[in-house]
């Protein structure tokens, strides 16, 4: 991995309600995304609460990854499977991305990690969530490490007249 001051990220994986879609900003300490990351982690909204992701109760994987939620924690059981399910994926996922080189071992006490997370209120299988959020968090933290080797140019421009995500395609597509 080269030296870098920040690197950012997206995944979507999976389908329905337990799909996953992730954002992930990993930077160096002392640098933009420590702010980011403090600052995010000072001051909670109403439904959105950072915190810090764990493998378990007192182990939080390396590098420190902040889990932010981008949907409002909308009941009881939407926060059960976004604080449960979905941070265990991202949890699991950032060591995946360890275990594969697209996070340098040698690092991980320099580095900080912003993990924006969509959970779907109507999600219901937390299993699948957990899944989605895992394969995401591993696959973002992949485009981003890959990024400037990603799609060229011209693949983007070629998408430019038929986009299309998880949530909606236009009925004018083929």
């Amino acid at each position: 991995m080269a030296s870098f001051l920040s690197q950012v990220g997206e995944a979507y994986v999976g389908t329905g309600l337990e799909a996953a879609h992730l954002n992930t900003v990993l930077g160096v300490k002392g640098g933009p995304v420590e702010t980011a990351w403090a600052t995010a982690l000072a001051t909670p909204r109403e439904g959105h609460v950072g915190f810090v992701v764990i493998a378990r109760p007192n182990f939080p994987v390396q590098p420190m990854t902040l889990f932010v939620n981008k949907a409002t924690i909308a009941s009881p059981a939407h926060g059960n499977i976004t604080w449960g399910a979905a941070q265990l994926g991202v949890a699991s996922g950032v060591l995946d991305a360890v275990a594969g080189g697209d996070v340098d071992a040698e690092r991980l006490h320099e580095l900080l990690l912003i993990a924006a997370v969509w959970v779907d209120p109507g999600a219901l299988d937390a299993d699948a969530v957990y899944e989605n959020n895992r394969a995401a968090t591993a696959q973002a933290l992949r485009n981003g490490a890959t990024y400037p080797n990603a799609a060229a140019i011209e693949e983007l421009l070629a998408l430019r007249d038929v986009p299309t995500n998880g949530y909606y395609t236009p009925r004018s597509l083929p």
